[in-house]
């Protein structure tokens, strides 16, 4: 039995509609483009000037047939107005997901587009469905510690996601001394990115697991009736409560943290803030994280991949990984890991480290 290489084997599903697709671009001079699981058209087209249009224009198109593209769906939605983008949700083997988005010039276009093609007849017995987008902008990040500042946050979510514009913070009304906070960005399209962004693996703030979902308009009118939660710590009692901490590091190893976190407070370079994913764990114990440190005062963010093993049992090797970034952070700050502060490094346009010590 032959067994296909998963390149040929995704190449050789629905072959002909895809080489239709292809003549087809180079016919029009379309450009698609594809980016996390979506192929794009326009945003802007061609000989567009001046801003993008507003809220109201885009439609969602569901129930494709899945071996359907753009060299069919873009006339077709063309055909009652002026297309400002096109997007068609695709897997990995190259079929679509069966929905897609089109946005157009004006809300006339997408009026017209709910009215000639919802339960129209794309292939004979596949009827569409095409209704309004809900283009939701914001979302939700419960579980922060009540420790992480609005603009260490800030920092963060400009580093690692794109078409970020504020950030509300409220007590979280499902978990006690945390912050929930709103996440505001320029476009359903930035919104979605940033989900995927901050869902993949087991992502942590600060050592505490974060849960990041579309923003529930119940949720939103709850938040709103009550205050904004400025405050990084809690009062109960007369009483201020302190974060939950998990699980105290040996001296050695709290000892990087501590000394990075000193070396930022010496530069006036602000508190350092850890972003860590799990992405891989192998059979004999070891995982693999891949870790981001955005310092409000550095121009870059510090990003790399390590492998850890767990210190003990109760841990889940996120504290080990912020350990070992942070290592390589004094480093590359310049500072001597024997306890003799070596001369400072300038700041480069951009930092990149991968140290994968173990792992075999």
């Amino acid at each position: 039995q032959r067994h296909l290489p998963p390149q040929m084997w995704t190449n050789s599903i629905n072959q002909a509609n895809k080489m239709a697709l292809l003549t087809w671009t180079k016919e029009t001079g379309i450009d698609l483009v594809q980016v996390n699981g979506q192929r794009r058209y326009g945003a802007p087209p061609p000989g567009w000037v001046g801003d993008p249009p507003p809220a109201g224009t885009e439609v969602f198109i569901g129930k494709l047939p899945q071996d359907m593209y753009e060299n069919v769906l873009i006339p077709l939605f063309q055909s009652v107005g002026k297309l400002y983008e096109f997007r068609l949700m695709m897997t990995f083997s190259g079929l679509n997901r069966g929905f897609a988005y089109a946005k157009y010039s004006n809300r006339r276009g997408a009026k017209e587009a709910i009215a000639a093609f919802n339960n129209y007849e794309v292939q004979q017995g596949c009827a569409i469905v095409v209704c309004r987008s809900t283009e939701k902008c914001e979302l939700s990040m419960d579980g922060l510690a009540a420790s992480v500042s609005r603009r260490e946050l800030e920092a963060v979510l400009r580093q690692v996601t794109e078409g970020f514009l504020s950030i509300t913070l409220y007590a979280s009304p499902c978990q006690k001394r945390a912050q929930l906070a709103v996440l505001r960005y320029s476009s359903h399209r930035a919104a979605a990115m940033a989900k995927k962004t901050l869902m993949e693996g087991n992502t942590r703030l600060s050592g505490l697991e974060v849960r990041v979902d579309w923003l529930n308009p119940s949720l939103k009118q709850k938040l709103q009736s009550g205050k904004e939660k400025p405050p990084s710590s809690w009062v109960q009692g007369g009483k201020r409560l302190g974060v939950p901490k998990p699980a105290p590091l040996p001296p050695v190893l709290r000892d990087a943290l501590d000394r990075l976190n000193a070396l930022c407070q010496r530069r006036y370079l602000g508190a350092p803030l850890f972003l860590t994913k799990c992405i891989q764990a192998n059979p004999n114990g070891w995982l693999r994280f891949w870790c981001r440190v955005v310092i409000p005062g550095c121009p870059v963010p510090f990003s790399g991949f390590t492998w850890v093993r767990l210190a003990g049992p109760g841990r889940s090797g996120h504290e080990e990984a912020k350990v070992a970034v942070a290592l390589q952070v004094l480093r590359l700050l310049g500072e001597s890991l024997q306890g003799v502060r070596a001369n400072p490094l300038p700041f480069p346009k951009s930092w990149s480290f991968s140290w994968e010590r173990g792992a075999a």
